[in-house]
């Protein structure tokens, strides 16, 4: 075998769809062999050679592609199989995930659609000479947004997004901050039906539960002091679109009561309306948070948890995904380069070496805010010495101005100032790194108000790691002194 040619295994009870299937894929020189029912296939995968792929119909006499994909993976729990059907009931694509399948091409389809799915099941595949080279995905989800892969891990996350793109269920995103949630939410949205409709994200922890329940649901005018005329909700925004709600485990319990209701009906009521609004919008929920904790301190409500958890990809780690580090590091360079006018930096083998063995703890978003450092500061022994452990990591907290004490000038007061200044900027960067950016955690741990925090970010130009060290931020704080 070679590339990503395979030996793949057709199992459909009509044989026209066989003869069919067989020619375009021995024309990309694919070894193909058939099967006319379920039987036949679990009878095959006894022998050797074992298939390196199994296209799968799922309506089929006798034994259906369900029961025959549940079987195959007690007998081969390893074997990859694509589900092909003209059934497109959300049931049938949400267990065929669930027992395992790699993806799912609704028929009719594309050759072009074939083969992208067969080229993302194939991906890892040993060669016949050399070493296993990992196979590369990148796709631009968005402006500015690529979906990158070079681990298994995440391709079977593309394959996952693609299947569960394509029906109208609520994915539930889990997985540490920075990990890319928001990322793998655009690319469900591009891969959707809703593709060219509207695609919004709430932030489910920036606002105060009564701000957040009029920016989602809209309010009528005199609902509130301040309410001088009637503003849709981002679900009357997003109709027949798609609504990613960021960080739903700091949602209120009334609020999530509310949203239940809007996931099970499509209907809710702006504030201080007693009229009825009806929407077509497609729900994906994200949260960093440990969900059975969260379950078991009612912090997250149990029914709403079930509703969004029909399908929930849960995405690994940086650190769980080695492979991507060199990847993303020149992705980011490339992309940044381009923004701020500037030639692209080398990428040292020691450099290189530094990043592969650093832990990440915040995920690709902190990869990001590194090279964007990199690229600024240029200076490769200083940013060593982050990933090294002698340095400051400056992603999480800015670094200490000099102080007017040591520089000799300036009047008490003023020293004073900044030093008061500095020490509650450390506090608030450490509250929110160890809460994970729980704004309301971090305030709770401060002992300060959720209101006085946000205006503490603000002030210190917190509002995300990319900012903490900036050269307009040392620049800023410089003028101060």
């Amino acid at each position: 075998m070679k590339g990503d040619r395979g030996r793949i295994l057709v199992v459909d009870d009509e044989l026209h769809m066989l003869r069919y299937l067989r020619t375009l894929l021995e024309v990309d020189s694919h070894q193909v062999e058939t099967a006319a029912s379920g039987a036949e296939l679990l009878e095959r995968v006894q022998k050797e050679p074992l298939p390196d792929l199994v296209l799968l119909d799922v309506v089929m006499p006798e034994m259906d592609g369900l029961k025959a994909l549940e079987r195959l993976h007690e007998i081969r729990p390893g074997m990859k199989v694509i589900m092909l059907s003209c059934v497109s009931d959300p049931r049938t694509v949400v267990q065929a995930i669930h027992l395992g399948a790699q993806d799912y091409l609704p028929k009719p389809f594309q050759k072009a659609e074939l083969d992208a799915v067969i080229r993302r099941s194939l991906a890892g595949q040993p060669q016949m000479e050399g070493p296993v080279a990992p196979v590369v995905e990148a796709e631009e989800v968005d402006e500015d947004v690529f979906f990158v892969a070079a681990n298994e891990s995440m391709h079977k996350i593309r394959s996952q997004a693609g299947m569960v793109a394509r029906v109208n269920v609520p994915v539930l995103l889990l997985g540490e901050s920075g990990t890319g949630k928001e990322v793998i939410a655009r690319l469900i949205h591009k891969l959707s039906p809703r593709a060219d409709r509207t695609f919004l994200k709430v932030n489910c922890a920036a606002l105060p539960s009564e701000l957040l329940e009029s920016e989602l649901f809209g309010y009528e005018a005199g609902a509130f002091t301040g309410a001088t005329r009637p503003k849709p909700g981002k679900f009357e925004l997003c109709n027949r679109g798609t609504i990613l709600l960021d960080e739903i485990g700091e949602m209120s319990p009334a609020l999530q009561a509310k949203l239940l209701h809007v996931l099970q009906d499509q209907k809710f009521s702006r504030l201080g309306s007693r009229s009825i609004v009806k929407v077509d919008v497609r729900i994906i929920a994200a949260t960093n948070v440990d969900i059975p904790q969260a379950l078991a301190t009612k912090k997250l409500r149990d029914d709403l948890y079930y509703r969004l958890n029909v399908f929930t990809l849960h995405l690994p780690p940086l650190r769980e995904r080695r492979e991507e580090i060199l990847l993303l590091l020149r992705h980011f360079m490339s992309r940044f380069a381009s923004r701020y006018a500037r030639e692209p930096l080398p990428l040292s083998t020691h450099l290189i070496e530094a990043a592969m063995k650093y832990s990440w703890p915040g995920n690709l978003r902190e990869l990001e805010n590194f090279v964007k450092r990199y690229l600024i500061l240029g200076d490769e022994a200083q940013i060593l010495k982050e990933l090294e452990g002698t340095g400051t990591p400056a992603a999480r907290r800015l670094e200490a101005p000099p102080s007017t004490a040591k520089s000799g000038t300036g009047d008490l007061k003023s020293m004073v100032r900044n030093l008061k200044d500095e020490a509650e900027m450390e506090a608030i960067g450490k509250a929110l790194e160890q809460t994970k950016w729980n704004r309301k955690e971090a305030a709770r741990a401060l002992n300060i108000s959720y209101k006085a925090l946000l205006y503490k970010i603000r002030q210190y130009g917190l509002e995300r790691a990319d900012t903490f060290v900036i050269a307009s931020l040392l620049s800023l704080w410089a003028t101060r002194l």
